[in-house]
């Protein structure tokens, strides 16, 4: 929750056009203001390396997780990683209030509360997983480490995959991640202000991702039969439901950020930006869930190649589309340009 007194306000900006200032990063200043793009001497760059460092603390659960995550979806269970989800997001739900607020550990403890929900994911999912496979072979030749090394150098299908999945998802991190970066260029109150919004639209639209899940393990298997006939009605079940999920998600969000903007903050100016960034957030829904639900038809028809392709030039153009608008139109420039970045998803699984 951002408290009145720790944010900075940006003076006389209208609420369509921010002024904008002109950061100045040194060469020689640390590598991750410089990727986050926080002016120097801004209020927010120290609590963000603070931050940033105990976070990367997390980082081996999250690829843990996320890799067991994969398994499971593998073996069709959604149950069990959604149940260790839940718990881990309750564990920092829980955290959160006691180490910011009872601790006075500020952005601190937000991080370590997320560092430790992350860590009782990955432990609950291991726990499962080791029920259901042997993870440990009977000795260390068992496990074939130069084999592993020996497909990673050469140039056969698993790798291709693994390559064009990685470039898939460092242009979809990269556009978010640069859209928050121009949002911190222009100040305390816009970024607090986008960072809820942003929270908001990703956790909402994340909701569809879980029915592209379901829809890509059914369709791998419809494939893998050359049950066709059951891919295309999959395919466009998934769709369908997809789409009016997206519409159900446009009023709850659209309302719940109307008149529940208060939760996040108590600052006037914030509250002012975040109506603004109402319209894109609720009515982006739809769209969203159309790209996340194609990601997962593509995903599910073994379509890698497409699907990586499509990406990256989809985020050539919202790169170049996010700088434009935010020089133009500051914040309302921002959401604009995410509003692209996911017409041009869903349109790039519609063409297919």
């Amino acid at each position: 929750m951002l408290e009145k007194s720790k944010v900075t306000r940006v003076p006389d900006f209208h609420p369509w056009v921010l002024r904008k200032g002109r950061p100045s990063l040194k060469a020689g200043q640390n590598g991750m203001s410089t990727l986050s793009c926080i002016v120097q001497g801004s209020p927010m760059l120290n609590p963000a390396q603070r931050y940033l460092t105990l976070r990367a603390l997390g980082a081996p659960a999250v690829l843990l997780s996320l890799a067991m995550q994969g398994v499971f979806r593998g073996f069709k269970d959604t149950r069990t990683p959604l149940y260790a989800t839940v718990a881990g997001d309750s564990l920092n739900i829980i955290l959160d209030p006691i180490l910011i607020f009872v601790c006075h550990l500020g952005v601190n403890g937000a991080a370590i509360a997320h560092v430790l929900s992350q860590y009782l994911i990955s432990v609950i999912l291991l726990c499962k997983l080791m029920q259901k496979v042997v993870l440990l072979p009977p000795s260390v030749k068992d496990l074939q480490f130069s084999r592993f090394l020996k497909n990673g150098k050469e140039f056969n299908a698993p790798t291709v995959r693994s390559f064009l999945l990685l470039a898939r998802v460092i242009a979809v991190t990269f556009c978010v991640t640069l859209a928050a970066s121009l949002a911190a260029r222009l100040g305390t109150t816009p970024m607090a202000a986008f960072q809820i919004c942003l929270q908001v639209w990703m956790t909402s639209s994340l909701l569809s991702d879980g029915l592209a899940v379901a829809g890509q393990a059914i369709l791998a298997c419809a494939f893998a039969e050359k049950d066709y006939v059951k891919a295309k009605a999959v395919a466009a079940r998934v769709l369908q439901m997809g789409f009016v999920l997206g519409l159900g998600l446009t009023v709850v969000v659209g309302l719940g950020l109307q008149f529940g903007s208060g939760i996040f903050t108590k600052d006037k100016n914030v509250v002012h930006l975040i109506s603004i960034g109402i319209p894109f957030v609720a009515a982006t829904q739809p769209i969203n869930s159309l790209a996340f639900v194609f990601d997962g038809v593509n995903f599910g028809a073994s379509d890698f190649i497409y699907s990586a392709y499509s990406m990256v030039l989809v985020s050539v153009v919202s790169i170049a589309s996010l700088f434009l608008l935010w020089k133009s139109h500051g914040f309302v420039g921002i959401w604009f340009a995410l509003t692209i970045y996911m017409g041009l998803r869903a349109f790039a699984g519609i063409w297919r």
